[in-house]
């Protein structure tokens, strides 16, 4: 029980680390007679790369994406879909220098303590990097979705403290930080190019929003739907903390407030998120990911070495400022795997 599979019916398998010569990911579970091509797949790769952000790594990976099996004639067969994605850009020399150095907010010691031995170079399975084959499996799971006129749109909704004051779906793509307002995308530039000078990194909120889910998706008990979504953006690396519908703030109302009244023309409000008792209720599906700084910085931090002797390290090499925007489409790809598999677990029962 590795936990590197996701899903019960669309089944999600990555593989791969960070420096090493490939990763990829096996989707078991596709419906056959989907129109599929490598370009499909591509168009949301090219998303997650960096494209000139000042948050972003100066690593460039041209993550071309190979479709090796499960399709025929340009659709998906039913069969095992198996993608594939070469690391071109890769420069271990940096770590060669802190391999016996336990980096702060990593998976460094964790990793070590778990399997005795350690993959050091760039984060090896625990890096970002491997939020690649998500989002390529997410492209799979969109051509689902496209067939059932279900969206799933993500966006920053939060960075460095900046917060969004409009939402214009529109404009999301048209700034390099993915945010749905153009006034806030450029205060989050400047406040970024100066943490950047300073050596630190900074964190944000990532909001998705699912628009056409139909009624009834979820599985009681401890498949519901809302549960497997916290999940699949649990398991994002950088992700801290989900929110559903008002999240936190629910603590702070009172029932009448916090109800969503019922009327012959829907539901009033949508303070649930779209989801009652773990079931899709046919409203758009709003969800936020707390994403937590990127923990590779330049300031010097306290640390210990494989010895556990103390020590001090200043992280230096090719490292994103934030991970938003390009953990926008991996949240995207989580949640698109998440209704895709319910779907058709719904199906079953149908």
């Amino acid at each position: 029980m590795a936990g590197n599979t996701f899903g019960q019916v669309f089944k999600v398998t990555t593989w791969g680390e960070s420096h090493g010569k490939a990763l990829g990911v096996i989707i078991d579970g596709c419906p056959p007679n989907l129109p599929l091509e490598a370009d499909d797949v591509q168009l949301d790769l090219d998303r997650r790369k960096p494209k000139g952000s000042p948050t972003s790594t100066p690593r460039r990976e041209p993550d071309r994406v190979e479709l090796l099996s499960g399709t025929f004639q340009g659709m998906t067969t039913g069969t095992p879909i198996s993608l594939l994605i070469h690391n071109k850009d890769v420069d271990s020399r940096t770590y060669e220098k802190m391999k016996d150095i336990f980096r702060p907010g990593h998976g460094d010691f964790t990793y070590q303590k778990k399997y005795g031995i350690r993959d050091y170079r760039g984060g090896g399975r625990a890096s970002g990097r491997e939020t690649a084959a998500r989002v390529a499996a997410g492209a799979i799971a969109r051509k689902v979705l496209d067939k059932e006129d279900i969206l799933v749109k993500a966006y920053t909704l939060e960075l460095a403290g900046i917060r969004v004051k409009q939402l214009d779906l529109d404009v999301i793509d048209k700034n390099p930080f993915l945010v749905p307002d153009m006034d806030a995308a450029n205060h989050m530039q400047k406040r970024i190019k100066e943490i950047k000078k300073s050596g630190d990194s900074a964190g944000g909120i990532v909001e998705v929003l699912v628009q056409g889910c139909p009624a009834g998706l979820g599985e009681p008990v401890f498949d519901k739907l809302d549960a497997d979504l916290a999940k699949a953006l649990m398991s994002i690396g950088a992700v801290k903390a989900v929110e559903i519908g008002v999240g936190l703030e629910a603590a702070r109302l009172l029932g009448s407030e916090c109800n969503d009244e019922i009327t012959p023309q829907g539901f009033a409000t949508n303070r649930s998120g779209g989801i009652l008792a773990g079931i899709s209720n046919g409203d758009d599906i709003v969800l936020r990911a707390a994403v937590k700084p990127i923990p590779s910085i330049e300031k010097e931090q306290r640390t210990v070495d494989i010895n556990m002797k103390p020590t001090t390290l200043s992280v230096k090499g090719r490292h994103d400022i934030s991970a938003i925007p390009r953990i926008v489409p991996v949240c995207e790809a989580m949640v698109r795997l998440v209704i895709v598999d319910h779907l058709l677990r719904q199906r079953a029962i149908e």
